[in-house]
């Protein structure tokens, strides 16, 4: 099953390859023998990342026209919050997204983040391997609304873009959280705004405070305004990522998948039983019982 789904993927079957999203996804059996039976492709892959209502979308959806007129194909995961409270997740980009789902250059994925913390899927990184190893030319991830903690895709993506809007304190708090460490580039979108301009200069003065060189550029994604210079300024740092940088962000998926994998037996329903048995039976340390697990 797995070598025929791999063969028609690599003849441009999109329905193959959505099928095997969805089986690594699940983690059916067998399929990290077969990731593990895939190429090293190298495609490039872009992180679109920020706070919720700054526009990730819509600035998605503008760099997939800029990039399709060009002739590159192109593969976007959407990934939607899942609820705490029914595990449902309303996958909205593909309402937002939907003149391209007829276009044969374009194959867009919606993933709930099946409440992973970092504001991607759980499986990102395998279902990201999966795509690299079709005909894409760039594949992109637009996480959930990224708050100061969820900044996981930093591990995931070569370049990533931290889009953030005007009037909203997204200065201040790209200061206090990550990311400010995670932006390869930030983008200041709906910069039609009168507070835009002063925005962008707080902004760059807290970037030369840290040393840091990373481009801040305005967008208006509505009207595609500097799409085309958002799209130039990822291909140049495409074209410079370091080798620490690339050993870094195999280190972090390793990693990442490394713990998943030791951790994949441990539940905390599971816990909750063997401590009530532990602590009915004789005197509970939590330390050791901790240790016991690792």
């Amino acid at each position: 099953m797995w070598n025929e789904l791999l063969k028609e993927i690599k003849n441009e079957n999109r329905k193959s390859l959505a099928r095997a999203v969805s089986l690594v996804e699940n983690g059916y059996e067998g399929y990290f023998s077969f990731l593990q039976s895939l190429e090293n492709n190298h495609t490039p892959v872009i992180g679109i990342t920020g706070p919720p209502g700054a526009g990730k979308s819509t600035l998605t959806d503008a760099l997939i026209e800029e990039l399709t007129i060009t002739g590159k194909k192109v593969a976007v995961l959407c990934i939607d919050p899942t609820s705490p409270f029914n595990n449902g997740a309303l996958l909205g980009d593909r309402i937002r997204m939907n003149k391209w789902y007829s276009h044969p250059g374009v194959y867009i994925r919606s993933l709930a983040s099946r409440g992973n913390a970092g504001g991607v899927n759980p499986k990102i990184i395998e279902i990201t391997g999966l795509m690299q190893c079709a005909d894409f030319d760039y594949i992109i991830i637009e996480t959930v609304g990224a708050g100061q903690n969820e900044v996981e895709i930093a591990g995931i993506a070569d370049v990533t873009v931290v889009v953030l809007v005007p009037d909203s304190g997204d200065d201040i708090q790209a200061l206090k959280s990550g990311l400010m460490e995670i932006a390869d580039i930030f983008v200041v979108n709906k910069s039609d705004r009168p507070a835009a301009d002063i925005f962008t200069k707080n902004l760059r003065n807290a970037l030369t405070v840290y040393n840091s060189t990373v481009p801040v550029l305005q967008t208006i994604a509505t009207s595609k305004k500097n799409i085309q210079h958002l799209t130039n300024s990822i291909d140049e740092r495409l074209q410079y990522i370091s080798d620490n940088k690339k050993i870094s962000l195999i280190a972090h998926k390793a990693f990442y998948l490394i713990r998943e994998m030791r951790m994949k037996n441990i539940s905390k329903e599971k816990l909750k039983e063997e401590i009530s048995e532990s602590m009915n039976k004789d005197e509970f340390n939590f330390y050791s019982f901790v240790a016991a697990h690792v």
